[in-house]
């Protein structure tokens, strides 16, 4: 379970250092490739976390005045719009060391971790 409803990111957007960014691995384009990875993955959880949440709500009428009044579904949606974007989350799990990586061609990388 991702513990995004806890982390540090930051809700909008600022400048980060690029040398704190290739530090882990050496290599900026390799750092930008990890963070869009563990961006997706973080954005596919939150999607199923709310699709599941909003799915209790839904009614298979076409009454549309239903829909402009249920309160609690708005309420859950305005919390996740709230949600650090998953970019900067990845950013930061990845500037605290929380994403682990590894290289296939690395040979000194004998423990297996998953991203």
């Amino acid at each position: 379970m991702i513990d995004y409803k806890k982390s540090n990111a930051s809700l909008t957007t600022i400048t980060r250092n690029l040398e704190e960014i290739d530090a882990p691995t050496g290599n900026l384009y390799l750092s930008a490739a990890i963070l869009g990875k563990r961006a997706n993955q973080i954005s596919v959880a939150i999607k199923q976390e709310l699709n599941s949440k909003l799915e209790e709500f839904a009614t298979f009428t076409d009454n549309l005045e239903e829909v402009f009044e249920n309160r609690e579904q708005i309420e859950i949606s305005k919390f996740y719009e709230r949600l650090p974007k998953p970019t900067l989350i990845a950013t930061q799990e990845f500037l605290e060391g929380k994403i682990y990586f590894r290289t296939p061609d690395d040979p000194q990388d004998s423990e297996p971790t998953a991203l």
